[in-house]
């Protein structure tokens, strides 16, 4: 069956275009010109993938994927994460940062060329589908991290995280003792065309230390060369 993609934004002339390349690709496409209508869209279109400005009417881009990963994916079950791509016509890396903050998997500034915008949406699903297939629960001492359902426990106890939060330390977690490098997380935890800073990660392992202060796991800091994720020893 073919996938089905949300395309959220207000200018049709942007739509249309979407629409027309998405479709000989064979995706199937939907719309919605506003945050609140996106909203009401998602449990009866059930979409694999999400096309979302930022600058929509009545409610941001922001707010609507914040409420969408609040939601989770409804083809996929609660607590899995229904992929979205941000489109915006704004070249602000802070922009960029705050939309990948929320949860956003792929980033694209308008003007943007179609065909490198079917190459996005068809490695979002894949990295998606893949998720999905090798969904597991990462244990490392008393630290749970559910990867279907995007959730952590400590013996038991839910501990919120934010969605990058979540997948850096997801990625650590995945080779408990292996020491990553920042550039390597960068890529694991925010994709491979994330420009940014290497000290972000430095910022998000401070948080995630801090939130899971009382596991008996803790993130090591490597001088030199990045951080590791180990059992019943003292964050460094």
């Amino acid at each position: 069956m073919a996938a089905t993609i949300l395309v959220v934004d207000d200018e049709r002339n942007i739509v249309q275009l979407v629409r027309l390349y998405l479709s000989k690709e064979g995706f199937r496409v939907e719309s919605a010109s506003s945050g609140p209508e996106a909203l009401a869209k998602v449990q009866p279109v059930r979409p694999d993938l999400v096309l979302l400005d930022l600058m929509l009417p009545e409610m941001d881009g922001w707010e609507v994927c914040r409420r969408l990963r609040k939601q989770g994916d409804p083809s996929a079950g609660s607590g899995q994460a229904l992929p979205i791509i941000m489109l915006t016509a704004r070249d602000d890396d802070v922009d960029k940062i705050v939309g990948l903050e929320l949860g956003a998997d792929d980033y694209l500034t308008k003007p943007f060329n179609p065909r490198e915008l079917v190459a996005r949406v068809k490695a979002v699903l894949r990295r998606s589908e893949a998720g999905k297939a090798q969904a597991r629960i990462l244990r490392v001492a008393d630290l749970d991290i559910d990867l279907d359902r995007r959730e952590v426990h400590i013996a038991g106890e839910r501990v919120e995280l934010r969605p990058k939060e979540f997948d850096l330390l997801a990625a650590l977690a995945g080779n408990p003792g292996v020491v990553y490098a920042r550039e390597r997380l960068l890529q694991l935890a925010w994709g491979y065309d994330y420009a940014g800073d290497t000290r972000t990660v430095d910022v998000h392992v401070a948080w995630v230390r801090d939130k899971i202060r009382c596991s008996k796991a803790k993130i090591q800091t490597v001088w030199g060369v990045g951080y590791k994720l180990v059992a019943g020893a003292v964050a460094t």
